[in-house]
């Protein structure tokens, strides 16, 4: 992508009439002709260093008072709503550059690439923008998009980029079905799902499969996991399992969430219909990270929370395994060889990352980066990790 061109921005005209001089007079003064002083003031000519300063000097003003840089800007797909200023990060994604608002905690800790300016007053709907570039879009292309709800894609992001510091990858939370729906809207050039299917006992393949029919679509293994209940440091309530769930406490994921599912499936395995799934205290408040669902938990807002290990582990609570599950990479074919992408999947396979992810808890990493399955026509039959 090249750099759209940068435009100066005159104020020749507007300090000239606030000194109460007739063009003819200020280009007497400093020594040009009328007919140059009028393309100077219109933009069509850029004085020379000498012609700036003698204007300034007669306007006594300063030369970058005169004379402004207007920020390069950009056409992008605004990928959420903004009101005021914002800052933004970009992203090339197929044919389409994206924007990505930096809200919240995020826009305090991430380098933004731009700024979309709505008009004062208005909110900025999700569509085509403008935006003024804060820094080169040189790496705009080899930025990849990167959607899923376990925080440790943030730890493989990290590692990407000190193994290839020429890439970026932006790391989206949202849920495995959101982040599904993302990449089938071209938001993402992947997305980290967990998302197991009771019916057919195979995790992640059966939504691909369903979500994007008949396309090209790449699964490649990032990790499994244990995934189970979430309780209160040193178990109070003595759970032992699923069987012990009715009565207590739930705090639950919101519809779509990888973890949601594998509470349905469990429950439904205690021949607990949906109607009483619902009448469970709690199974109603949903949050929207693993994290969050813990955090209810240590807080003693929730007797229980389903989720992983990890989740458990970060905030020192209790944690009953019930299933372990793969976790998976999906990319549209015409994606796979992104450098981005490539930068992820290498930093999966390397022996520093495998062991940072371990050490989180809960995690096998040892297929890392591999490819599992590929959808289409000629697709071989899933083969699952063992529950």
């Amino acid at each position: 992508m090249l750099a759209p061109p940068v435009t100066l921005h005159t104020h020749v005209r507007a300090f000239r009439e606030r000194a109460h001089l007739r063009p003819s007079e200020l280009a007497r003064q400093v020594g040009i002709s009328r007919q140059a002083l009028h393309k100077i003031e219109t933009g069509a000519y850029l004085p020379s260093t000498l012609i700036a300063f003698q204007l300034a000097q007669v306007l006594h003003c300063r030369v970058d008072e005169l004379f402004t840089l207007v920020p390069p800007e950009v056409t992008a797909t605004l990928c959420a709503p903004v009101t005021g200023d914002t800052r933004v990060q970009l992203a090339q994604v197929g044919e389409r550059l994206l924007a990505f608002p930096l809200t919240g905690t995020p826009g305090f800790r991430q380098t933004a690439d731009g700024v979309v300016r709505p008009i004062a007053g208005e909110q900025a709907e999700p569509g085509e923008v403008r935006a003024e570039l804060l820094g080169s879009p040189d790496r705009l292309p080899r930025t990849a998009v990167l959607v899923g709800c376990d925080p440790s894609l943030e730890l493989l992001s990290s590692h990407a980029a000190e193994h290839a510091p020429e890439v970026r990858v932006l790391w989206h939370p949202a849920s495995s079905l959101a982040a599904l729906e993302a990449l089938s809207r071209g938001e993402a050039h992947a997305a980290a799902i967990h998302l197991w299917d009771a019916e057919t006992g195979v995790s992640n393949l059966p939504f691909v499969e369903r979500l994007f029919p008949g396309q090209v679509m790449h699964l490649l293994t990032l990790w499994s996991w244990e995934q189970g209940l979430i309780l209160p440091s040193g178990n109070p309530r003595g759970v032992t399992g699923i069987a012990d769930l009715p009565g207590l406490r739930l705090v639950n994921r919101e519809v779509g969430a990888g973890s949601r599912l594998l509470l349905d499936a469990w429950l439904g395995r205690e021949g607990v219909t949906l109607a009483e799934r619902r009448a469970l205290p709690g199974y109603g408040n949903e949050v929207h990270s693993h994290l969050e669902a813990a955090g209810r938990v240590a807080a003693g807002l929730a007797d229980v929370a389903p989720g992983p290990r990890s989740a458990a582990q970060a905030l020192g609570l209790h944690f009953i395994p019930v299933q372990i599950e793969r976790f998976d990479l999906v990319v549209p074919d015409a994606h796979l060889f992104h450098p981005g992408i490539t930068a992820l999947l290498a930093v999966a396979q390397t022996p520093a990352f495998r062991s940072d992810l371990a050490l989180l808890g809960g995690y096998d990493p040892g297929h890392a980066g591999e490819r599992w399955q590929t959808t289409g026509p000629t697709s071989p039959p899933p083969q699952e990790v063992a529950s």
